[in-house]
């Protein structure tokens, strides 16, 4: 499920999936987000899961596709100084507090000259994170008073020197570990140590029994990241009758195991892939798949395999040997594993760590409990008689997520002035539509026509973890909003039907492919893979060289080609080959592809008039979240913003002097992009 939300969502409108080179451009931020999932490991102990919604690319509450956030030409003012780094248990207290709240003026922003102040910025703040914020705080109050009773402390040379821990297995410099969470966490350096670096350290010398790594917990682990590998195919089914026929089938022709995965098995992902899954480790799945993978040898069919109540066939495509590691290698990967296993244990430790905390400590949650909000209406929570306060808390919020939260503010008001403009309204009937669009769009429709709207309120609040009050406010009013503002100038004609049909049903070309991120390793892989015009061989390549996630771990494979995706470059050059040909080198943005035929899919349906009126509803719910999202970035452009906390000032382009362009436009670009090199073999 899509769960962002319209205070940072990204532009999820536009109707087009990500083509296969956009993965590859992705490949980066994704590392980014990896290593800020590492970085912020305590938020998963501390239950500090707000802090998760701040970090760009991450889910939030959504009803499907929410207003995307854009990032208009801004002119940047200095950062903000930071005040003296305090590295001590008690900084989470009124000491902290009075830091945050001078980052913040008593008017954050002004929006074509409308303003937003500080008491409304924290008034949202504590709205959206105010139970999860106070979650944490309880939480490091806990611990703190823990450590008070037993004497333990944690020093600034501790922290600094877990920080460097840290920045050195992810092989970042510390300065750039800081600019990493800063940027991408929203974490300013003295809140990293704070409220992430002290309370896991702290967590682990309270824990310090139960996190003991044993030798063959350590051994298992390298086993698992540099032992041997089994690479297979799988096929997915529900019922063991189905899985029967298959077996039959798979045995009587294992060179078309392939083609059965990709017909046949209930699992999309790796059905797409020709039933191709990353290579099977040990001792880190199920045991029953581990266990029969790594008794196969290439070539050969497992039976029937029964796991998580699916019913699972395997076929062994080729065994990997373990890695290559020289003792000094060894000796620091054993150190990172051993790091990885303890703070996976102490992600388990922590639950019944607080739980024995809390069950020993009076902690009475008064922000969580309308009943007692009633009754102490300016205390958030008491532990141990010693209260938080309201504004305690909102300051909290406001500090750690007032950034995030001013952006959604000044894009709400960005959207409301709009509509006041053009003297439109979103009525409660919009609401109610737009919530039930999302809701059948999401499987919770009926075969009778009713919607199950209760079951999917039930799940936006479940899996957001806000209330519906704020799921209307922040997704759905902006969407029908959006809607609005677009919907009179939306039409769909027959080409867009025709087309959309072509896309959707009809056929599509199988191929394996090898994406490069320079012209001369194109080459390089190129004239390799025309020397050896096997199949296997060219997954070999892609493995090795491919730096497109997918086609890199399932050897070439990726989902089929279909027309109308909007790569036409690669989809032209993909129609124009039979089985066994080789594409040229494509261009295509910053990377070079190289695609080798399969062969053909049968098309889904072969007649437009049979599905006529469910594509032309997903044509036009499309085309309509298309033009809301040109229309959006249109409104943001044309605004005057200046963002007091951020620094920053958005001059609309009609006040602006046209700046010289040495660059091509995107369409421009893409008129000009030819394939390079040889044209198609044939063998």
């Amino acid at each position: 499920m899509t769960q962002q939300d319209f205070r940072h969502s990204s532009s999820t409108l536009k109707a087009s999936a990500k083509p296969m080179v956009d993965q590859a451009s992705a490949v980066t931020s994704s590392r980014r987000a990896g290593v800020l999932s590492l970085v912020l490991l305590a938020v998963t102990i501390l239950g500090l899961t707000a802090v998760i919604r701040a970090i760009p690319g991450t889910p939030d509450a959504s009803a499907q596709s929410p207003v995307p956030s854009q990032r208009p030409a801004t002119a940047q003012a200095p950062k903000r100084s930071q005040p003296a780094v305090t590295t001590s248990a008690a900084s989470t207290g009124a000491a902290a507090v009075e830091r945050k709240s001078t980052d913040f003026p008593k008017i954050v922003a002004v929006v074509n000259g409308a303003p937003i102040s500080r008491d409304e910025l924290a008034r949202e703040a504590l709205r959206r994170f105010g139970e999860k914020v106070l979650e944490s705080e309880v939480n490091k109050h806990l611990i703190l008073q823990e450590c008070q009773r037993l004497g333990v402390q944690i020093s600034r040379e501790e922290i600094e020197a877990e920080i460097t821990r840290v920045a050195q297995n992810l092989n970042l410099p510390p300065d750039r570990l800081y600019e990493l969470i800063e940027g991408e966490g929203n974490l300013t350096p003295d809140q990293y140590r704070r409220d992430i670096i002290w309370p896991t350290l702290a967590l682990r010398k309270l824990a310090n029994d139960q996190l003991q790594v044993t030798s063959t917990e350590l051994q298992e682990e390298f086993e698992s990241e540099y032992g041997e590998k089994v690479q297979v195919r799988l096929i997915l089914v529900g019922t063991r009758q189905k899985a029967e026929r298959l077996l039959a089938q798979a045995q009587a022709a294992p060179d078309a195991f392939d083609k059965l995965a990709k017909d046949e098995s209930d699992d999309v992902t790796s059905a797409a892939a020709r039933g191709l899954v990353p290579p099977i480790r040990r001792h880190a799945g199920d045991p029953v798949i581990e266990k029969a993978a790594f008794a196969l040898q290439p070539g050969q069919i497992s039976n029937i395999l029964e796991a998580a109540g699916q019913f699972v066939i395997l076929k062994c495509e080729r065994r990997f040997p373990p890695a290559e590691v020289s003792e000094t290698e060894r000796q620091v990967a054993m150190k990172i594993l051993e790091d990885r296993i303890r703070e996976r244990r102490l992600r388990e430790v922590s639950t019944e760590l607080f739980r024995k905390l809390q069950s020993n400590a009076k902690v009475v949650n008064v922000y969580n409990d309308p009943e007692l909000r009633k009754k102490m209406p300016r205390v958030a929570a008491t532990i141990n008689g010693k209260q938080i306060s309201i504004e305690e808390l909102a300051t909290q919020c406001l500090g750690r997520y007032g950034h995030e939260v001013l952006e959604g503010e000044i894009n709400r008001m960005v959207l409301t002035q709009a509509m006041k403009r053009r003297s439109l309204q979103v009525s409660n009937a919009d609401i109610d539509g737009e919530i039930r669009r999302a809701a059948v769009a999401y499987g919770y429709g009926k075969p009778d026509g009713s919607v199950e709207i209760d079951g999917w309120l039930e799940r936006v609040q479940k899996e957001s973890g806000s209330s519906v009050e704020l799921y209307v406010r922040d997704v759905v009013w902006p969407t029908c909003a959006l809607k609005k503002l677009v919907e009179a100038g939306v039409q769909l004609t027959e080409e867009d039907i025709q087309t959309g049909f072509e896309a959707h049903y009809g056929e599509r070309v199988e191929v394996l492919a090898v994406v490069l991120s320079n012209q001369r390793t194109a080459n390089e892989v190129y004239n390799m893979a025309r020397s050896n015009p096997t199949d296997q061989f060219f997954g070999e390549l892609a493995q090795q060289y491919s730096i497109e996630p997918m086609s890199k771990a399932n050897f070439g494979q990726v989902p089929p080609i279909s027309r109308h995706g909007g790569q036409p470059l690669l989809e032209q050059e993909a129609f124009k080959l039979k089985p066994g040909e080789l594409s040229g080198i494509l261009a295509i943005g910053d990377h070079f592809v190289v695609l080798r035929c399969l062969g053909r899919t049968k098309p889904v349906v072969d007649k437009l008039s049979d599905v006529r009126d469910e594509l032309v509803a997903d044509l036009r719910e499309r085309k309509l979240r298309a033009a809301m999202d040109k229309e959006f970035a249109s409104l943001k452009e044309s605004a005057q913003v200046d963002n007091f906390v951020a620094g920053t000032l958005n001059v609309p382009r009609s006040s602006q002097v046209a700046p010289v362009n040495f660059e091509a436009t995107d369409q421009q670009r893409s008129k000009a992009v030819r394939p390079i090199g040889t044209s198609s073999q044939r063998r």
